[in-house]
């Protein structure tokens, strides 16, 4: 213990005085501790670069359906729309497992343990590499019977195969790039995944530009500009970290691999990697009942849910983020600071949601026209419906979101598992299937947040328990 505390401060004033000597060195090792300080200016320094880096990653989403939009009409959308979901049903899986070395490796930072921060940054790192290899192969070969088990229309259909098989082709560099950001993350920098998100956005939206109106390569071509956007960061990514990072080193390496630790981050992960999983099928089932109605309600669909990605991105940031500042906290011994940090967190998220609702519902139909501008009238209603329907509850899934995210940072990931799955299993897919039937789409828009609302309850309640401060995982750690 004494060593690795040792060897953690010899680092930190080995990097401020190198940064002296050379100024390309002063923002790369920004590795935050949140276990001391005022909780929200901590959480509004480290949550504002992500907040931004994961709004750009939502924007060159919406960037691709406004090109495909634009320029290959309401079937490429809907296409692009059909394959989502099945892409996200194969990676969400992996995606959960990893975050149990990712809170691992944020506990450990917390407890100033680097040498198993190193360790366990080595054992995620080859754990990723195998799971997206094996994933890609799995993916393309399923292509058709998934893309068919959604009820994909017929008219449709090769341009979501395109899609799919494209975006199975680029998993690598796509776990490449969440797996290191959260890896950052855990130890206190949002600034770095940040300035690499910026950079991929950009990158994506010259190269769709360049693919689908210049080049002309269809929907293939909106697809293949994402994988090599992401391709090109993830490499950049990992050079930069192997030359000038001092705890993260990007290889291959068998003998890297810790089986004790990866051990845990399974116990850890495994039941986020279920509810990632079981959420990723419920899409799928959702999927299906939309797919029930014309290919113009799936094109609708399709733009309200870029939309609603692009909304709900500050309760993703603000979950991740009382995660990271949690599971410090729990590494830290200091269980009393959580409170605090989750009061915070809750106020700045629901500034947020507010102000997003507001938005949303007011520009609702001249978002829709922008995405889709010679669409029939029924894809600008339906979506519009949508926005009018989902809007004004990005407040009560923020608060869902950002309680799921403590229990999470503590160790505490069964229960989250069970809340989402009870909202969507158990509330949102059979209200969507029930009601549709009744008034139509309007139905399955009005599943969404009455399936949040029971899982904000739920999570209410659980957090006020207290049983999730005995579920830290720092205790078996070994520090």
């Amino acid at each position: 213990m004494t060593s690795s505390r040792t060897n953690f401060y010899h680092d930190r004033i080995f990097l401020r005085i190198f940064s002296n000597f050379d100024v390309r060195f002063t923002t790369i090792f920004i590795m935050l501790d949140l276990t001391e300080g005022k909780a929200w200016k901590l959480l509004l320094r480290f949550s504002l670069p992500m907040l931004v880096g994961n709004v750009l990653m939502q924007l060159y989403n919406v960037a691709d359906t406004y090109i495909i939009g634009n320029y290959l009409g309401t079937d490429a959308l809907a296409a692009a729309g059909a394959s989502g979901p099945v892409i996200f049903a194969l990676v969400s899986f992996i995606i959960g497992i990893s975050t149990g070395c990712t809170i691992i490796i944020s506990q450990y930072f917390g407890a100033k343990n680097i040498e198993k921060v190193k360790r366990a940054i080595d054992t995620v790192i080859i754990f990723v590499i195998i799971a997206a290899l094996a994933m890609t192969v799995i993916g393309l070969f399923l292509c058709d019977p998934l893309l068919r088990l959604v009820n994909t229309p017929e008219n449709v259909m090769q341009g979501a195969r395109t899609f799919f098989c494209v975006n199975m082709a680029g998993l690598l560099p796509l776990f490449g790039i969440n797996v290191l950001s959260a890896i950052l993350r855990g130890l206190g920098d949002s600034r770095t995944p940040l300035y690499y998100m910026v950079f991929s956005s950009l990158l994506n939206i010259g190269l769709v530009m360049l693919f689908v109106p210049v080049l002309g390569l269809g929907i293939a071509g909106a697809a293949w500009a994402t994988v090599f956007a992401q391709l090109i960061t993830v490499a950049l990514m990992t050079r930069w970290l192997n030359r000038r990072h001092e705890v993260i080193r990007i290889a291959f390496r068998p003998k890297g691999f810790d089986a004790g630790i990866f051990a845990k981050s399974v116990r850890i992960g495994l039941p986020n990697g279920m509810q990632q999983a079981l959420v990723a099928a419920g899409m799928m089932a959702l999927l299906y009942i939309v797919n029930d109605f014309e290919s113009d309600v799936l094109a609708a669909y399709s733009i309200a849910g870029r939309i609603d990605s692009l909304a709900s991105a500050p309760a993703m940031t603000f979950s991740i983020t009382i995660a990271a500042f949690v599971g410090q906290n729990v590494g830290a011994r200091k269980l009393h600071r959580v409170s605090s940090g989750l009061r915070a967190t809750l106020g700045i998220s629901t500034l947020i949601s507010v102000a997003i609702s507001l938005l949303v519902v007011l520009f609702r139909h001249s978002v829709m026209q922008w995405f889709a501008p010679d669409a029939e009238w029924e894809v600008i209603d339906v979506g519009s419906r949508y926005l009018l329907i989902v809007g004004p509850f990005y407040t009560i899934f923020s608060a869902m979101f950002v309680l799921n995210g403590v229990m999470r940072g503590a160790g505490d990931t069964l229960i989250p598992m069970f809340i989402t799955l009870l909202s969507l299993w158990l509330i949102r897919i059979p209200f969507a299937s029930a009601m549709s039937q009744h008034i139509g789409t309007d139905g399955i828009w009005w599943a969404v947040p009455i399936g949040w609302t029971i899982g904000a309850v739920c999570a209410t309640g659980y957090y006020k328990m207290g049983r999730w401060k005995n579920k830290g995982i720092s205790q078996d750690l070994n520090f």
